[in-house]
C-alpha cells in the first residue's frame, strides 16, 4: 500500500519505478501514485470518480447530477452510462534502436516508454476503454487491436515487456501504416524520440487527425540529447548503424543546440496547429505529467 500522505511521489519517479519487479507492478504503482496526486490537486473530489462521470452540460436532466461528487468538488457532474465512457484508444510505441539510449539517466528511453505505455494502458482499462497497441521500428513489430476486456491487459503488457530494441527508425512509414489499420476514430497516443525526417513525421501525424482521431504525442528524449553537455572528448556511436565519430563536443555544442531547438519547435508548432497535443518529456520526467495529459484529453472527450 502507498502511504498517501508522504510517498506517492516516489511512485511517479522513473528511477524508483524502474527498480520494481514486473511491468504490471510498475504500471499499477504509477497509476496509484497518479491518482493520489490527483487528490492533492485542484481536481480533488473528481479523480476517483472520473471514469464514471462527465461534466454537466446544458440540457442534461438535473435528476442525473451526482450530488455526492458535487459535495466534494463543488462542480456538477453527470453519472455516465457505460456506452458513454467507452473510448477506443491506440498506444503506439517506437522500439527502434535509437530508443535504447541513456547517458547519465537511470533508464533508457525505451525503458521509460515501456513504463509510460503500460501505465497508460492500465489506466485506460480502469476507465473501461478499448485499448490497442502498436510497436514499430522500421516496420510494424506488433499490432494488437483494441479490446476493452480487462483480461486483455496481460497480453498487452507481455507484448511490451518482450520487446527488445531493433532496427532503424522509419517512424513516418510505420505511422502511415498504422493509420491505415485504424478503422474507427478514437484516441491515438504516440511515444517516440521522433528521430526521423520531421516533414514526413508531421505528414503522418496529420493523417490521424484527418481521420478524426484525437492525438497525443510524447516526444521522449534523454536529457543530454537536449543539452549536448558531454565532456571534452567523446566518441559518438550511431545506435542504428554502429557508425562512430570522434569529436570535441564543445566545438559543436552551440550548433547542435540551435538545430535541436529549431527541430523541436517545428514539431511542436505543427502539432499544435492541427490540434495534436504535444508533450516534450525526458527520461527524468515524473510519469504524472504524461498521465495528466491523457487525463485532460479524456475529460475533454467525455
Amino acid at each position: 500500500m502507498i502511504d498517501h500522505s508522504k510517498s506517492y511521489r516516489k511512485y511517479l519517479d522513473p528511477a524508483t519505478v524502474s527498480k520494481l519487479d514486473s511491468l504490471e507492478l510498475k504500471a499499477r504503482m504509477v497509476v496509484e501514485g497518479f491518482k493520489v496526486g490527483l487528490h492533492k490537486s485542484p481536481y480533488h473530489g473528481f479523480s476517483v470518480e472520473f471514469s464514471e462521470h462527465r461534466s454537466y452540460m446544458q440540457g442534461d436532466p438535473i435528476r442525473n447530477i451526482d450530488w455526492k461528487v458535487y459535495a466534494k468538488s463543488e462542480k456538477y457532474f453527470i453519472k455516465q452510462f457505460e456506452e458513454e465512457t467507452n473510448l477506443i484508444s491506440h498506444v503506439i510505441v517506437d522500439v527502434s534502436k535509437s530508443m535504447d539510449y541513456k547517458h547519465d539517466a537511470e533508464i533508457t528511453k525505451l525503458e521509460y516508454a515501456h513504463i509510460l505505455a503500460s501505465s497508460l494502458i492500465y489506466l485506460m482499462m480502469q476507465q473501461q476503454d478499448s485499448v490497442g497497441l502498436a510497436l514499430y521500428s522500421d516496420k510494424i513489430e506488433q499490432y494488437l487491436k483494441p479490446k476493452s476486456a480487462k483480461i486483455y491487459l496481460p497480453e498487452l503488457l507481455k507484448a511490451i515487456n518482450n520487446t527488445t530494441p531493433s532496427n532503424r527508425t522509419l517512424t513516418a512509414n510505420c505511422l502511415n501504416e498504422i493509420a491505415d489499420k485504424i478503422k474507427r476514430r478514437g484516441l491515438v497516443i504516440i511515444i517516440s524520440d521522433f528521430f526521423d525526417d520531421p516533414d514526413l513525421i508531421l505528414s503522418a501525424l496529420k493523417r490521424f487527425h484527418y481521420k478524426k482521431n484525437e492525438v497525443i504525442v510524447f516526444q521522449l528524449l534523454d536529457p543530454i540529447e537536449k543539452s549536448f553537455a558531454f565532456g571534452r572528448d567523446a566518441i559518438f556511436v550511431d545506435k542504428e548503424t554502429d557508425e562512430e565519430m570522434s569529436t570535441q563536443p564543445y566545438q559543436i555544442q552551440k550548433a547542435y543546440q540551435k538545430t535541436m531547438k529549431d527541430y523541436l519547435a517545428k514539431i511542436k508548432k505543427e502539432c499544435l496547429s492541427f490540434g495534436i497535443e504535444y508533450n516534450l518529456i525526458d527520461t527524468t520526467t515524473p510519469f504524472d505529467k504524461a498521465l495528466f495529459s491523457y487525463f485532460k484529453k479524456r475529460s475533454h472527450l467525455n
